[in-house]
């Protein structure tokens, strides 16, 4: 069993959250239903998705859940462009939260490789 906690990745999943959190408090309020509760329960399914699959007996099972990890972050990343083209959130923040998508991505996806190849070893 695997803790969570020790993740990089998993560490830079929940600052990404509390940035999430932060630049949606400006959303507009009819939004609180619609885009605003959209893209925050899809930036916290990218850190639950990473904690649950430690918690998985397999690396088959972990990997499952990394790549569902994976799909919250472009998920994260559509709703990011909807906020955007409605002009909920500026250019540059657009900008900065989108690096940490990627970051957040390329690690994701070196872990895969690196507990892929691990299982088949």
């Amino acid at each position: 069993m695997r803790d969570f906690r020790d993740l990089d990745v998993w560490k830079k999943s929940i600052d990404l959250v509390e940035r999430i959190y932060e630049v949606t408090q400006s959303f507009p309020k009819q939004e609180i239903y619609g885009l605003t509760s959209q893209i925050r329960r899809a930036a916290v399914s990218i850190s639950s998705n990473i904690s649950e699959g430690c918690g998985r007996r397999t690396s088959k099972d972990f990997v499952q859940f990394l790549y569902n990890a994976f799909g919250s972050i472009k998920e994260v990343e559509c709703q990011l462009i909807i906020a955007s083209r409605l002009k909920y959130i500026d250019k540059n923040v657009f900008d900065d939260i989108s690096n940490e998508l990627n970051d957040i991505g390329k690690m994701l996806r070196g872990f895969i490789k690196y507990i892929s190849e691990k299982e088949i070893k």
